[in-house]
C-alpha cells in the first residue's frame, strides 16, 4: 500500500464549496487535498439553476452573499477562466392575488439597503416600461442591477482548476468510506485503500455530509431532494435579468433566465425526492408542466417554446433551510460547510473564502452564528 497522502487540509466534497475554499487555502498558503466522489461539479453544484441572486436570503446572510457577490464579479481575471457569469440584473416579482408581497418587499429592500444590497421596487406604468414582457398577474418587481447569473457546470471546475495551478492536490473518483481522527490527525480512507491525512478535515460533501458526520458522533439530519430544471430552445437575445416569484408556494416559486445564447433555462416549482446512496435523482415530468404552467403566468412570451432538454441533481436541504458552517464543537479540527437547501451556488465561492479564512486564521469578519452546527442540539 502507498504511503498516505498528507496535507494541511483535506476537504471531502468536490462541489463550487469545497473547490473553492481549496483555491482560497493556497492563497493562506496551505497544503490542500480535495478528494470527491465523482468528477468536481458533477452533483449539485452543477445541476442548479445558476443564479446568482442575493435577495430573497435573510438579512443575516446579506454579508456572505456580498462577500461571494465580489468574487463572482472578478471570476474571470482570479480564476484565468470564463465561468460565464453574466451581470445582468435579477428581479424578484409577486402576482396580484398576494398584494401583501408588495409591502413585503418594500420592507426587505430598506433592510437589504443597509447591508449594502440596493433594490428598486417597480410597480405600474413603470414596471411594464421596463421590462414589457412580463405577464398581465404579475404586480411589482424587486430589481437589483449587480446581480446576475453564471453556468453551473463551469464554476467548480474553473475553481478546482485555479486550486491545482496554486498547487492543490485534487483527487476525482475517490470515495472515502472510512473517515476518524487519530491523534492529531485525520485519517480518510477510500474505498480502493487509498489513505489522506491532515489535522484538518472540511466537509462539504453537501446531501452526503452527514454519514461524514456520524462517523465523528455528529448527527444532522438532511433531506434529499431533487430539483427540476429545463431549457428551450434558442430564441433572440431579450431578456436581460434572471426572474424568480416571491411566493410561499412551492408550486409558484419558478425562475427563468435567458442565456446570452438565446436558450432560456427554467427552474423551481415542486422538487422530487432523490437518492443519493444510488447517486440518483428523477425528473417527474409533472414537475416539468407544472413549472412551465407557472412560467406562462410570469411570462407569457415563453409559452410555446419548446423545451429540448430536462435535468436534475441531488440537493442537501436542512429543516430550517439554513446551511451547517463553522468549526465543530466537538471535534477540534473538524469544520462543515453543507446543507444548503438549494440556494447555495450564489454563495459558493463566499463559503470557500470564509472557510479557508476561518481555517487558516482562527476567525472571519462574515457573521456564521446563524449557521451554527450546535443548532439542532450537540
Amino acid at each position: 500500500m502507498s504511503a498516505p497522502v498528507q496535507s494541511d487540509v483535506a476537504i471531502i466534497g468536490g462541489g463550487i464549496m469545497g473547490a473553492s475554499a481549496a483555491f482560497f487555502l493556497r492563497r493562506h498558503g496551505l497544503s490542500v487535498t480535495l478528494l470527491e466522489t465523482d468528477k468536481v461539479g458533477r452533483q449539485a453544484s452543477g445541476t442548479n439553476f445558476g443564479n446568482v441572486r442575493r435577495q430573497g436570503r435573510p438579512i443575516f446572510q446579506l454579508p456572505l452573499a456580498n462577500r461571494a457577490s465580489r468574487i463572482w464579479r472578478t471570476a474571470r481575471e482570479l480564476l484565468g477562466s470564463d465561468v460565464e457569469y453574466l451581470q445582468s440584473g435579477h428581479m424578484r416579482v409577486c402576482f396580484s392575488d398576494r398584494p401583501e408581497n408588495v409591502g413585503a418587499m418594500e420592507d426587505y429592500a430598506t433592510k437589504a439597503r443597509e447591508e449594502g444590497l440596493d433594490l428598486e421596487i417597480l410597480t405600474g406604468n413603470t414596471l411594464r416600461a421596463r421590462f414589457p414582457w412580463l405577464g398581465p398577474e404579475v404586480l411589482a418587481g424587486s430589481h437589483s442591477a449587480m446581480d446576475g447569473h453564471a453556468n453551473p457546470r463551469l464554476a467548480a471546475p474553473a475553481f478546482a482548476r485555479a486550486a491545482i495551478a496554486a498547487g492543490a492536490q485534487v483527487f476525482e473518483d475517490t470515495r472515502i468510506t472510512g473517515a476518524a481522527k487519530i491523534g492529531d490527525d485525520f485519517e480518510l480512507e477510500a474505498d480502493d485503500g487509498r489513505l489522506f491525512r491532515a489535522p484538518v478535515l472540511l466537509v462539504t460533501a453537501g446531501a452526503w455530509a452527514g454519514k461524514i458526520a456520524t462517523q465523528f458522533g455528529e448527527d444532522f439530519a438532511i433531506t434529499p431532494r431533487a430539483p427540476t430544471m429545463s431549457v428551450t430552445e434558442p430564441v433572440p437575445y431579450a431578456i436581460e435579468p434572471s426572474l424568480g416569484v416571491m411566493t410561499a408556494l412551492e408550486v409558484e416559486t419558478v425562475y427563468f433566465r435567458q442565456v446570452e445564447r438565446g436558450n432560456i433555462v427554467i427552474g423551481g416549482s415542486t422538487r422530487a425526492p432523490s437518492y443519493p446512496d444510488e447517486y440518483r435523482s428523477y425528473v417527474l415530468p409533472e414537475s416539468t408542466m407544472t413549472q412551465f404552467e407557472h412560467i406562462r403566468r410570469l411570462a407569457p412570451v415563453l409559452a410555446n417554446l419548446s423545451i429540448i432538454r430536462v435535468w436534475t441533481g441531488i440537493e442537501g436541504y436542512m429543516d430550517d433551510s439554513l446551511p451547517v458552517m463553522g468549526p465543530s464543537s466537538n471535534v477540534p479540527g473538524l469544520y462543515h460547510a453543507f446543507g444548503f437547501s438549494g440556494a447555495g451556488f450564489q454563495l459558493g465561492p463566499g463559503v470557500g473564502e470564509t472557510m479557508a479564512e476561518l481555517i487558516a486564521t482562527g476567525a472571519t469578519d462574515i457573521p456564521l452564528a446563524p449557521y451554527s452546527p450546535d443548532r439542532f442540539g450537540k
